[in-house]
């Protein structure tokens, strides 16, 4: 493909790191070139001679050897709509025939929860020393108010306001802040770490969460602890941060049956993200029905 091909996708990629996460950005960047060396090495000359019987055989390609799962595709085609509404918008294409085609349809994958008593143990366990101060901290407030992982390590200390008892997120998903509420527990395990943290660092580090260096704590870092957590508690089930905002999600959503309001403090851009903990309500209360009723049926199909 021509050299500016490249410069073009550069300079979408460079501009959408400034308002998606890291997660995403680095996604579409591994997408999108892999895109543009498919492209080039069937002799496009640039984006304008791409077509959606392209883009459709080249999605095909992936699919049928197995390179990516039904869900990374449809990611796949979102990063290539994406760039070429940029182009269009730019007036590069005069039509984005990403649009024209359909992502493979990927079965509805059900998130792993933890029960409220395994909740209960990890939270209540004690802590041994100051890093597992701060990572008690950590479990609580993934747990009270449903972070996700990359939320939570961009924190910084004065995001934590006690007195009205929440938490401001500033990174959000897609660049959106919002404000969640916290907990007294967490508060409280919030409260302990702020204590042992001045051991770690000087007055200008903002963050909130650190390392044992005194730097702001990594998420690699952080799913290292928590299955340090789960050996020391000894939980047969791998547990990651992730499994702590779905448990949330789920326990909330039992509790209040108020979608919209789990909907708010997860961050959901819509409600039919937020309706996946809805299937998981309904299995939960299926497998009570079959263990409980004299006439169930014991061959129950799993809701898709």
């Amino acid at each position: 493909m021509a050299p500016d091909s490249l410069e073009q996708l550069d300079d979408y990629l460079d501009r959408l790191a400034r308002r998606a996460s890291r997660h995403t950005h680095a996604a579409y960047r591994r997408d999108l070139c892999a895109f543009h060396a498919y492209c080039d090495s069937v002799n496009l000359a640039g984006w304008a001679d791409v077509d959606a019987a392209r883009i459709r055989a080249y999605v095909g390609t992936r699919h049928h050897r197995g390179e990516l799962s039904a869900r990374s595709l449809q990611r796949l085609l979102a990063a290539i709509r994406g760039f070429f509404d940029d182009l269009l918008k730019k007036r590069l294409l005069d039509v984005n025939p990403a649009r024209a085609v359909r992502p493979p349809r990927s079965g509805r994958r059900l998130p792993r929860l933890l029960d409220v008593d395994a909740v209960a143990g990890l939270l209540d366990a004690p802590a041994d020393d100051r890093l597992e101060t701060r990572d008690r901290a950590m479990w609580e407030l993934f747990y009270s108010s449903g972070l996700r992982l990359s939320e939570l390590v961009e924190l910084d200390v004065v995001d934590v306001d006690f007195g009205a008892g929440s938490v401001f997120v500033r990174k959000g998903k897609g660049g959106k802040a919002r404000y969640v509420p916290v907990g007294a527990k967490a508060l409280e395990a919030i409260g302990a770490w702020l204590e042992a943290r001045r051991v770690l660092t000087g007055a200008g580090q903002p963050a909130l969460f650190l390392s044992r260096q005194g730097r702001r704590i990594a998420p690699r870092t952080v799913e290292m602890r928590l299955e340090r957590w789960r050996a020391k508690l000894g939980l047969s089930e791998r547990v990651h941060p992730h499994m702590l905002r779905h448990s949330f999600a789920s326990h909330m959503l039992e509790a209040s049956g108020d979608l919209r309001a789990v909907q708010e403090l997860l961050g959901h851009a819509t409600l039919a993200t937020t309706q996946i903990y809805t299937h998981v309500d309904f299995q939960r209360l299926a497998a009570v029905y079959d263990q409980s009723h004299p006439r169930a049926r014991r061959d129950r199909p799993r809701k898709a």
